[in-house]
Protein backbone atom coordinates (compact mmCIF):
# COMPACT_ATOMS: atom_id res chain seq x y z
CA UNK A 1 0.00 0.00 0.00
CA UNK A 2 1.31 3.68 -0.72
CA UNK A 3 0.20 6.66 1.06
CA UNK A 4 0.30 9.86 -0.81
CA UNK A 5 0.23 13.32 1.02
CA UNK A 6 -0.04 16.36 -1.16
CA UNK A 7 0.89 20.04 0.00
CA UNK A 8 1.96 23.46 -1.21
CA UNK A 9 -1.81 24.23 -2.64
CA UNK A 10 -3.26 28.05 -1.74
CA UNK A 11 -4.68 31.11 -2.91
CA UNK A 12 -2.61 33.06 -5.90
CA UNK A 13 -3.65 35.15 -8.45
CA UNK A 14 -4.16 34.81 -12.13
CA UNK A 15 -0.33 34.74 -13.68
CA UNK A 16 0.95 33.62 -10.41
CA UNK A 17 2.60 30.43 -9.71
CA UNK A 18 2.67 27.51 -7.36
CA UNK A 19 4.09 24.54 -6.81
CA UNK A 20 2.55 21.40 -5.52
CA UNK A 21 4.52 18.24 -3.95
CA UNK A 22 3.10 14.53 -3.09
CA UNK A 23 5.40 12.85 -0.68
CA UNK A 24 4.81 8.85 -1.00
CA UNK A 25 5.22 6.30 1.85
CA UNK A 26 4.73 2.50 2.32
CA UNK A 27 6.61 1.17 -0.64
CA UNK A 28 9.37 1.73 -2.95
CA UNK A 29 8.54 5.05 -4.70
CA UNK A 30 10.37 4.19 -7.71
CA UNK A 31 8.16 1.49 -8.89
CA UNK A 32 5.45 3.72 -9.75
CA UNK A 33 4.66 6.18 -12.49
CA UNK A 34 2.70 9.13 -11.11
CA UNK A 35 0.04 11.67 -12.03
CA UNK A 36 -1.61 14.76 -11.15
CA UNK A 37 -5.61 15.32 -11.66
CA UNK A 38 -8.36 17.97 -10.49
CA UNK A 39 -11.50 18.26 -9.89
CA UNK A 40 -13.19 21.28 -9.74
CA UNK A 41 -16.57 21.72 -8.02
CA UNK A 42 -19.68 20.26 -10.08
CA UNK A 43 -17.30 18.77 -12.58
CA UNK A 44 -15.36 15.36 -13.05
CA UNK A 45 -11.90 14.75 -12.09
CA UNK A 46 -9.55 15.08 -15.01
CA UNK A 47 -6.18 14.79 -16.23
CA UNK A 48 -3.52 16.97 -15.53
CA UNK A 49 -0.08 15.56 -16.01
CA UNK A 50 1.63 12.09 -15.49
CA UNK A 51 5.38 10.78 -15.42
CA UNK A 52 7.22 7.97 -15.59
CA UNK A 53 9.18 5.99 -13.08
CA UNK A 54 12.31 7.22 -14.01
CA UNK A 55 11.16 10.77 -14.71
CA UNK A 56 12.53 10.82 -18.01
CA UNK A 57 9.03 11.05 -19.66
CA UNK A 58 6.28 13.14 -18.80
CA UNK A 59 2.81 14.06 -20.74
CA UNK A 60 0.34 16.87 -20.17
CA UNK A 61 -3.33 17.76 -20.63
CA UNK A 62 -3.26 20.06 -23.92
CA UNK A 63 -4.99 22.94 -21.35
CA UNK A 64 -1.59 22.67 -19.22
CA UNK A 65 0.93 22.11 -21.75
CA UNK A 66 3.56 24.96 -21.39
CA UNK A 67 2.73 26.07 -18.13
CA UNK A 68 2.89 23.12 -16.07
CA UNK A 69 5.57 20.99 -15.11
CA UNK A 70 5.77 17.30 -13.43
CA UNK A 71 8.93 16.39 -12.00
CA UNK A 72 9.66 13.64 -9.90
CA UNK A 73 12.58 12.81 -7.01
CA UNK A 74 12.91 8.92 -6.19
CA UNK A 75 14.78 9.49 -3.84
CA UNK A 76 12.66 11.46 -1.62
CA UNK A 77 9.92 9.65 -2.65
CA UNK A 78 8.38 12.78 -4.37
CA UNK A 79 6.39 13.94 -6.93
CA UNK A 80 5.86 17.59 -8.23
CA UNK A 81 3.78 19.79 -10.07
CA UNK A 82 5.51 23.53 -10.90
CA UNK A 83 2.46 25.37 -12.13
CA UNK A 84 2.88 28.64 -14.35
CA UNK A 85 0.86 31.64 -15.62
CA UNK A 86 -1.91 30.68 -13.59
CA UNK A 87 -5.59 30.53 -15.08
CA UNK A 88 -8.87 31.65 -12.79
CA UNK A 89 -10.14 27.97 -14.71
CA UNK A 90 -7.49 26.12 -12.99
CA UNK A 91 -8.67 26.11 -9.69
CA UNK A 92 -9.67 23.26 -7.94
CA UNK A 93 -8.68 20.37 -5.54
CA UNK A 94 -5.28 18.39 -7.24
CA UNK A 95 -4.61 15.43 -6.43
CA UNK A 96 -1.58 13.48 -6.95
CA UNK A 97 -1.99 9.64 -7.64
CA UNK A 98 0.23 6.66 -8.33
CA UNK A 99 -0.54 3.24 -10.39
CA UNK A 100 0.99 -0.36 -10.53
CA UNK A 101 2.04 -1.06 -14.11
CA UNK A 102 5.13 0.46 -15.64
CA UNK A 103 3.74 2.97 -18.05
CA UNK A 104 2.26 6.48 -17.81
CA UNK A 105 -1.45 6.80 -17.77
CA UNK A 106 -3.86 9.57 -18.39
CA UNK A 107 -7.11 7.76 -16.70
CA UNK A 108 -8.50 8.06 -13.63
CA UNK A 109 -9.56 4.07 -13.45
CA UNK A 110 -5.81 3.17 -13.84
CA UNK A 111 -4.53 4.73 -10.72
CA UNK A 112 -4.61 3.01 -7.49
CA UNK A 113 -3.40 5.22 -4.78
CA UNK A 114 -4.82 9.19 -4.23
CA UNK A 115 -3.93 11.47 -2.01
CA UNK A 116 -6.82 13.86 0.08
CA UNK A 117 -6.45 16.57 -2.22
CA UNK A 118 -4.79 20.15 -1.91
CA UNK A 119 -7.26 23.56 -2.81
CA UNK A 120 -5.88 25.23 -5.79
CA UNK A 121 -7.94 28.85 -5.93
CA UNK A 122 -6.74 31.20 -8.73
CA UNK A 123 -8.12 34.19 -8.54
CA UNK A 124 -8.93 36.70 -11.23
Amino acid sequence: QVQLVESGGGLVQAGGSLRLSCAASGHTFSNYPMGWFRQAPGKEREFVATISRSGGLTYYADSVKGRFTISRDNAKSTVYLQMNSLKPEDTAVYYCAGRNGSSRSALVYEYDYWGQGTQVTVSS
